[in-house]
């Protein structure tokens, strides 16, 4: 019995010695970063004293501190960053879908503002901005070295004044410059309309505004077509769409899958993580949906077309989206300001993160720049065999026959319009009159 209790406290004291000798080092390593931590404070201390007692000028203590705290946010990535009093009205107005501006969704690359995409009926997309430009210049001035926070600063200004940014665009030789006037941006999230029996619904933001929108108006859009049974299917755009909120994105992606997971997050925690799936019912009933994107597309934008792609509920048109796959936090400071910090990735449905990499469009469809036609070659393109002096008529069709081949033609010259405006959108309807016709015609 003795031999066996001096074995077991032999086997404690071991265990405790070994304890010992393993923690003993972990503690003096916690401790050794502390002490790391602190002197860092303590060198940060020294030099804003030195500064606000020996720069040249003298400084704003409040700015200096600002300034650090931005710098030490957008260290981390292009998307956290600091944002005092008055950028966090902005934003919190923003997310209402009303706000004075130029009308662009930006982000910083290689020192310059990039455009993530112009949004729809603004001055910047009526002046011509697009979704990849690089903006430089200011008035002039060079963006170079600013925060992307500071260089929004430089495009803000009075609603009716007048801004003038150089733009350095792929496949042009040289910089150019794009005079824009300031307005009030009212956000219209969602537009829907028939092309044909296809329903179109643009999406342009995700904000407060864009799940009930969106219902208003695709109901008003099935109403005008006579009902669910009259449509061959629907496009959802959301080319140059820089996303929001992340609820109605969820919501959107809702509105048109009966289950299965929507989107997961995964932060740095545990528990920190998150798996959203989706409720019964489908707006649009089980009608083919093709998704529309391109390089402008963003953040909310890509959970929609990555949730609907990984169900193969939607096929999706265009190009590569942007790739934004990470999840922001608004967290409120004190003195109403507040840091907008990462906090999480994404994942679509399958398991696959679109950061950095974005969503691949299941068929890629290039959008061709317009090119000027002049009224003389489009009259030519047009002429026929109808259109010559004397031309004999035909005589094999009746009346009725005549009417309805006349119906057919003017549609097919809708749908060629259609093709010179916005090819991509006139691709994604030939798929849905294609995958119609295979399945029949509508009821």
């Amino acid at each position: 019995m003795k031999k066996y209790l001096m074995a077991a406290l032999g086997g404690t004291l071991a265990g405790v010695i070994a304890t010992t000798q393993i923690a003993g080092p972990l503690i003096a390593q916690e401790n050794q970063r502390k002490t790391s931590v602190y002197e860092q404070l303590d060198l940060f201390g020294d030099i804003f004293e030195r500064i606000r007692a020996q720069y040249v000028e003298e400084v704003d203590e409040a700015d200096l501190i600002e300034a650090a705290i931005n710098g030490m946010l957008t260290s981390l990535d292009p998307h956290s960053s600091y944002l005092p009093p008055q950028d966090f009205g902005d934003m919190q107005v923003q997310t209402r879908g009303e706000f004075g501006g130029l009308g662009i969704e930006v982000t910083q690359e290689e020192g310059f503002v990039k455009v993530v995409s112009p949004m729809d009926d603004t001055p910047a997309d009526a002046a011509g901005v697009e979704a990849g430009d690089f903006i430089t210049h200011v008035d002039g001035e060079s963006v170079l070295g600013l925060t992307l926070d500071q260089a929004v600063d430089m495009m803000r200004g009075p609603v009716g004044s007048e801004i003038v940014i150089t733009i350095v665009r792929e496949g042009e030789a040289e910089p150019f410059d794009i005079t824009i006037i300031r307005d009030t941006i009212k956000l219209t999230a969602v537009r829907s309309r028939l092309e044909g029996n296809t329903a179109y619904v643009r999406i342009s933001a995700f904000n407060d505004q864009t799940y009930p929108n969106l219902e208003s108006s695709f109901a008003k859009v099935v109403a005008e077509a006579g009902g669910m049974d009259q449509i061959n299917g629907v496009v959802i755009d959301l080319r140059n769409n820089p996303g929001g909120l992340l609820n109605q994105a969820i919501l959107v992606s809702d509105a048109f899958l009966e289950k299965g997971e929507i989107v997961s997050t995964r932060g740095r925690n545990v528990q920190d993580s998150d798996r959203v799936n989706a409720q019964p019912g489908d707006l649009a009933e089980g009608k083919p949906i093709v998704v529309l994107i391109n390089g402008g597309s963003a953040s909310a934008s890509e959970i929609v077309a990555g949730a609907l792609q990984d169900h193969r509920r939607a096929i999706v048109v265009g190009t590569k989206s942007f790739g934004k796959g990470s999840v922001q936090t608004i967290m409120p400071l004190r003195g109403n300001a507040a840091m907008r910090l990462t906090t999480a990735r994404y994942y679509t449905p399958s398991g696959r993160s679109i950061q950095s990499l974005g969503v691949s469009p299941d068929i890629v469809v290039e959008q061709p720049r317009r090119t000027a036609e002049t009224e003389e070659e489009a009259n030519t393109n047009n002429r026929s065999e109808a259109d010559l002096r004397g031309a004999i008529s035909n005589d094999s069709m009746t009346e009725d026959e005549r009417r309805q081949l006349l119906e057919e033609q003017q549609a097919a010259e809708e749908a060629a319009k259609l093709r010179n405006d916005d090819y991509q959108l006139a691709y994604a309807i030939d798929v849905l009159k294609g995958l119609s016709a295979l399945s029949g015609p509508a009821q």
